[in-house]
């Protein structure tokens, strides 16, 4: 009887054995899917009533903004939980941890909101990686591939990431995923060559339009885009006076501006991390990005800063979006910057509130405060987008 039973134990382990090694080779011949267009059959149209720009899907039946099938469309203003990703920092510049619920305040448009929901655990952030592989940043690409690359190895085991390429148009290379080893291959595969078939172009903003519009729905907690990019966007049509910028009188209704990229990015809590091909203007230091946080850059005198338009909208997007702004040909900025990006989604307070019921869409100030920890500095976005959606 003990020799079935041994025999049968043995057998089972075995098994597991055997198993175990199967799923460990299925694991290891895992392969990255087909490039998804993510534009591909996308319609956009705005709303008469709010000016809210419109994302439709080929999945979703392509339905107009006056009926949806033969039903009726309604509007209603989106009441979800507001999250605010805030860091909390020290004189020095640590970030402070152990930060209790009952220290944080938040206020809206002044007003002191009901904390809804506080996340300060280390659960990992969502992100999606952007890479420009356009012609004009052909030069650079084996730079920016290789800058991805060590973003991925420097991540934690628990933040997912999304792999996107553009040029004219734009691709998912892989969905959000943990698996190390497909998304160094899915950095890999980014070739602007490839992508020299395609009509020239470079749409960096309908890119992560897209890229919030499709891939973060449903996802909670901190979530980031991460961009390298040389900031030569061919598809809005900016310039420094406004154009592509906000909808102005006489645009046709369904233009997509830059205002429409940073409401879909700031409804959703997503913050940006743009690093740039270029050199850094000699003006835009830290500093002075940080002072002027609450200023529209999108002037013409940015010109006479010695700030090239093209790095000016990176960093517009950036400050209305919440996040930050690099230079890859800055001396270990590359570094520096994963680095101290991984420090804030890492040591990063999730905040949420639901917003009043004003049934008013429209942008909203943000306010976060910590009480008794002495002169500490709070980081947060300082504005959200209350949206509306069809239903």
């Amino acid at each position: 009887m003990k020799l079935r039973r041994s025999n049968a134990y043995a057998m089972c382990i075995l098994g597991m054995a055997i198993a175990f090694g199967a799923g460990a080779r299925a694991q290891k011949k895992q392969k990255l899917p087909k490039p998804v267009p993510m534009d591909s059959g996308v319609q956009m149209e705005r709303d008469r009533t709010t000016g809210d720009l419109v994302f439709r899907h080929p999945k979703s039946g392509g339905a107009t903004t006056e009926t949806q099938g033969n039903t009726p469309a309604v509007l209603r203003v989106r009441v979800n939980l507001v999250e605010v990703g805030c860091n909390v920092f020290a004189p020095d510049g640590t970030a402070v941890r152990g930060i209790p619920r009952s220290d944080f305040q938040i206020f809206q448009d002044g007003v002191e909101q009901n904390l809804a929901h506080f996340d300060a655990s280390i659960q990992g952030a969502s992100i999606a990686l952007i890479i420009d592989a356009s012609p004009s940043v052909l030069p650079d690409t084996d730079a920016m591939k290789a800058a991805g690359a060590q973003l991925i190895a420097n991540l934690s085991p628990a933040d997912q990431v999304a792999v996107v390429e553009f040029a004219e148009h734009t691709f998912l290379l892989l969905p959000f995923s943990r698996n190390r080893e497909l998304l160094q291959k899915a950095i890999a595969r980014v070739d602007v060559r490839s992508l020299f078939s395609q009509a020239i172009g470079s749409n960096i903003y309908r890119s992560v339009y897209l890229a919030a519009e499709e891939l973060f729905p449903g996802h909670t907690g901190r979530k980031a885009i991460i961009l390298l990019t040389d900031g030569q966007d061919s598809g809005l049509g900016l310039n420094l006076d406004g154009e592509g910028v906000w909808l102005r009188p006489g645009d046709p209704p369904n233009r997509m501006t830059l205002e429409d990229v940073v409401r879909t990015l700031s409804s959703q809590g997503i913050e940006v991390y743009a690093i740039s091909t270029q050199n850094r203007p000699s003006i835009m230091t830290p500093e002075w990005l940080a002072a002027h946080q609450g200023d529209s850059l999108v002037t013409p005198d940015a010109l006479t800063l010695g700030i090239p338009a093209y790095t000016d909208f990176l960093a517009e997007l950036v400050r209305r979006a919440g996040g930050h702004l690099y230079f890859m040909n800055e001396r270990r900025t590359v570094a520096n910057a994963y680095r101290e990006i991984i420090q804030n989604l890492s040591a990063q307070y999730t905040l949420g509130y639901y917003p009043p019921r004003t049934n008013q869409p429209g942008w909203h100030s943000l306010r976060v405060e910590v009480r008794g920890r002495g002169p500490v500095r709070v980081v947060h976005r300082l504005t959200f987008y209350e949206s509306t959606e069809l239903h």
